[in-house]
């Protein structure tokens, strides 16, 4: 394992700080260099073959590890969750950064995160614009109705932002020019980033309907709560669902309890809520679905007829059944919603996982097969 220099970069916007574990000598080499990959490949060639780089995940992406790549260089990019450092080291600079990298990767504790290609990453800023744009309308909306609630204004009917309640708020006046303003402001935001989430969904519908993740999307679109946006983001979040396995997804989605325990005392607490918050909360939404009933069993697959295998079709109304039933054992125990939905949710992660794996895992031996021949 040490007849390799081990290369701990520590990466910023505007500069990169490398510091190089040579076996030989068991020296450090130090060097800061501008943020160019072209300067950061150059300083690496400087040392003899093989050599392996690290760095850590943050804002700076993945452009420098595929940039390395593609030049032949091993180059991985740790998870700055699971980086270890020491509880009385209070003193944190770049250099000490890289060489904590260089240190833990010539030790093999690097705990390695997925590096998408330019075209995934590229899925997932969608889907993230799709999220942002979700929570911004969700937040106009609550401004409109807020001002209304202050002024003892409320719409006579349940349902709301219909083109009903649209019209009923135009009607809306107030004495006040400024208050006036103020509303007619809010109101127009909220329909502006309806309207702009609109278009986002649209385009999300073609783009998911032709790229790599289709399969996996129209797979996942079989279970009840997921439709073309939900798949999407799951795909796109996840990427690769063969690293996983039907147990450990929902501990990748932060969905299992955190724990406490020490001699004889065992203490289960809150979800530990890592990975993805994004995928976290599309399965959790997707989750509350299952507990309402099926009134006409098998329908949510209808649609899906001519996008999936027989396999998955049943395979997905065995887990929209499973799920539902699920849902019936924790009312009749009485189980809090909250609990009982994040249980359900941690179990839709792993039927999502046994619907999109093999259809990755067939297209990852169609790809080998090609590149064989």
């Amino acid at each position: 394992m040490y007849n390799r220099t081990f290369i701990g970069l520590d990466v910023h916007a505007a500069s990169v700080v490398g510091c190089a574990l040579v076996p030989d000598t068991g020296e450090l080499v130090r060097m800061k260099m501008d943020s160019d990959p072209a300067v950061v490949l150059d300083w690496i060639h400087r040392f003899e073959a093989p050599v392996k780089a690290v760095y850590e995940s943050g804002p700076t992406g993945y452009v420098l590890a595929r940039y390395l790549r593609e030049a032949g260089i091993d180059c991985v990019v740790a998870a700055s969750s699971k980086l270890l450092r020491a509880p009385g080291d209070r003193i944190k600079t770049d250099k000490r950064d890289a060489r904590l990298l260089a240190e833990m990767l010539a030790l093999g504790e690097v705990a390695e995160v997925r590096v998408p290609t330019r075209e995934q990453e590229d899925l997932r800023d969608l889907s993230r614009l799709r999220a942002t744009a979700a929570k911004n309308l969700a937040h106009a909306r609550q401004r409109v109705n807020a001002i209304l609630l202050r002024h003892g204004i409320r719409y006579p009917k349940e349902t709301k932002w219909t083109l009903e309640h649209q019209a009923w708020l135009h009607r809306q006046h107030f004495d006040s020019e400024v208050l006036q303003f103020t509303y007619e402001a809010d109101v127009e935001q909220a329909e502006l980033l309806a309207a702009h989430l609109k278009r986002i969904d649209h385009r999300v519908a073609l783009v998911a309907r032709d790229c790599e993740y289709a399969p996996a999307i129209n797979a996942l679109m079989c279970l009840r709560g997921i439709e073309t946006t939900t798949g999407f983001g799951l795909a796109a979040e996840i990427g690769d669902w063969t690293r996983f396995t039907g147990a450990t997804i929902g501990s990748y989605l932060g969905l299992v309890p955190s724990e406490q325990s020490s001699g004889q005392s065992r203490h289960q607490g809150p979800i530990t809520k890592a990975g993805s918050k994004y995928a976290r909360k599309l399965l959790i939404e997707a989750a509350w679905l299952h507990r309402r009933p099926y009134s006409r069993p098998g329908l949510r697959l209808v649609r899906q007829l001519d996008l999936v295998g027989p396999d998955t079709r049943i395979r997905a109304l065995e887990g929209n059944h499973r799920l539902h039933r699920k849902w019936e054992v924790f009312d009749a125990r009485k189980k809090r919603s909250v609990t009982a939905n994040t249980a359900i949710a941690r179990e839709l992660a792993g039927w999502c996982w046994s619907l999109a794996a093999p259809l990755q895992q067939s297209q990852h031996g169609q790809g080998s097969r090609m590149n064989a021949a």
